[in-house]
């Protein structure tokens, strides 16, 4: 039995009728809206919606009572979360961008945001686990045609479900444009090979997105070259390697996947052949505020942590706290956290709102993780030797946190994004 205590499912979305957390959604949990339109009328407003505080609620509640009395479980033996995870889908914590269309509720980028951050404060591993989902599902969700919607979105809202983002290879971590699994067309099938790495439930999976190369001009741009697969994990010629023994967040799967010769129906091409390159990165503008998100929310434990510390150490005849050393570095942590939250919900609302949020979703990206290090490091060194003792929470997260500068593009990847369009602004 995984440690922590037992939820009540009942009072999730999957129990609607009967939860006293979401009143507003028994009116209709298909039109629910991250719209937070200013009644002052000046276009800016902080202010959560209702709804958007019940969400947070819940998933806060899930995440202090369950997924954190079970972190260093996981941590410490690298178990997938399988009942929790289970118990967060019940509640309706996972695949929260699918459509109502296919049996989701449709929430919006900063809906899901909210999640993420209170996920992540219980482990930011396991809501790894459960947030890979909805990269893999992005694609499917912005350029799949009805039938996969239906097919492949629907049966993610019918069971508890996990699917994995294929595109990272061991030579193509950041280069995504030099990814050399192939795919040919024979007949009315595509024939797949190659080798694909340090992928997030590769062992889990119910199904993959997987971005292959279908054209071999040596003159085709990346634009041309690529086409984006959804290949079921069950498929002949699919191996799953080892699960990687990481440095942090022990409790998402992390795998290389072996293609040999998998067969994919032209049914499963997702969007049009040879512009998978685009789908594969159009994703991310989806997909980086919620990895920004899940950065807070590690931040924001690390700062929780280090601060109440600070009030029961005590040195020289007073807590630590009142050391004008210790709260400069609360006081950094909190400008840090502060500000990413800040990023993340512009770029999760200009995405919700339609408009391009590329420029913004790198700037949260780059800024959360960056400061979930800083916060996890300095919360290490208020804890002082304690916080270098896996008795102590604080080291787990400095583990955790450095992943968010690494995966879904580098925090240098994120810089040659924002400085490329930021010049580009300058030359029109």
């Amino acid at each position: 039995m995984i440690p922590g205590r037992v939820f009540n499912v009942s009072k999730g979305f999957r129990g609607l009728k009967s939860s006293s957390l979401l009143p507003a959604f028994l009116s209709s949990k298909a039109n629910f809206s991250s719209s937070r339109v200013s009644s002052s009328g000046l276009g800016i407003n902080f202010d959560l919606s209702e709804d958007q505080v019940n969400i947070q609620q819940l998933a806060r509640k899930f995440s202090r009572e369950v997924i954190l009395p079970a972190a260093p479980h996981h941590d410490k033996t690298g178990e997938y979360p399988t009942e929790i995870i289970k118990q967060a889908w019940e509640l309706g914590l996972v695949n929260t961008h699918i459509p109502a269309a296919y049996g989701g509720l449709g929430l919006g980028v900063l809906d899901a945001g909210l999640v993420s951050e209170e996920l992540s404060y219980g482990c930011s591993g396991i809501q790894t686990a459960i947030e890979a989902n909805g990269l893999a599902e992005a694609p499917v969700i912005l350029f799949g045609n009805e039938e996969q919607k239906k097919k492949y979105l629907g049966r993610m809202t019918e069971e508890p479900l996990m699917a994995g983002y294929c595109v990272t290879e061991p030579g193509a971590g950041s280069d995504v444009a030099n990814v050399q699994t192939s795919a040919v067309k024979q007949g009315d099938s595509w024939v797949i090979n190659g080798n694909k790495m340090w992928i997030t439930n590769g062992g889990k999976a119910n199904w993959y997105f997987l971005l292959a190369r279908t054209n071999f001009d040596k003159n085709s741009t990346a634009g041309n070259s690529f086409t984006g697969f959804i290949v079921d994990a069950d498929s002949e010629g699919i191996t799953v390697g080892r699960k990687e023994w990481n440095m942090g967040q022990r409790a998402s799967d992390t795998r290389g996947i072996n293609f040999n010769n998998v067969v994919v129906k032209e049914s499963n091409v997702l969007g049009t052949v040879g512009k998978g390159f685009k789908i594969a990165m159009g994703a991310f503008d989806t997909t980086r505020p919620l990895v920004a998100s899940a950065a807070v929310g590690l931040a924001q434990r690390a700062l929780d942590e280090a601060t109440k510390y600070s009030l029961e150490r005590h040195t020289m005849g007073k807590p630590i706290s009142e050391h004008q050393a210790i709260a400069f570095m609360l006081a950094d942590m909190a400008i840090g956290i502060e500000s990413s939250r800040m990023m993340v919900y512009k770029s999760a609302n200009l995405r919700d709102n339609g408009h391009k949020n590329t420029y913004y979703a790198s700037i949260a990206k780059a800024l959360a993780s960056e400061t979930a290090n800083i916060c996890a490091a300095n919360a290490v060194q208020i804890f002082g030797g304690n916080g270098y003792n896996s008795e102590y929470p604080v080291e787990k997260l400095m583990r955790d946190a450095k992943i968010f500068m690494i995966y879904e593009g580098t925090s240098q990847i994120q810089r040659l994004i924002i400085s490329r369009l930021l010049i580009d602004s300058y030359k029109q």
